[in-house]
């Protein structure tokens, strides 16, 4: 099937733009959201086949909005790829505990990204 239809979740507009450039010039139909909450309400809305998600955000951060959708029975299969400037080590198994299938640190390199979400598939 292949995944086709991604949600990017960044509070920056900066690293939305750019995520988004990367995804649409490979053929990807892209969505946004600026927030932890923004982000579930279109996941419900709109069922994308994958979450780019940024860690820092305000109100609801990555690592909880991470969560709520793995615990979530009607969700729990959508995969997460957290996308963070935190690029320690321990912030990528964090992710990965809390239900993210990957983790991509940025500045994001686009054939990392692409190889990331392929693996996915």
């Amino acid at each position: 099937m292949g995944i086709k239809k991604v949600l990017v979740v960044d509070d920056s507009p900066t690293d939305r733009y750019v995520l988004t450039n990367i995804l649409e010039q490979h053929g990807f139909s892209v969505s946004t959201a600026e927030s932890g909450d923004d982000a579930l309400q279109k996941i419900r809305e709109d069922r994308p086949q994958l979450v780019l998600l940024d860690v820092v955000m305000p109100g609801k951060n990555g690592y909880q909005v991470t969560r709520q959708i793995a615990r979530d029975p009607s969700l729990k299969d959508l995969p997460v790829m957290m996308c963070s400037v935190k690029a320690q080590e321990t912030d990528r198994i964090w992710a990965l505990c809390q239900g993210a299938c990957d983790y991509i640190v940025k500045p994001v390199d686009p054939d990392e990204l692409l190889a990331k979400i392929s693996a996915i598939e």
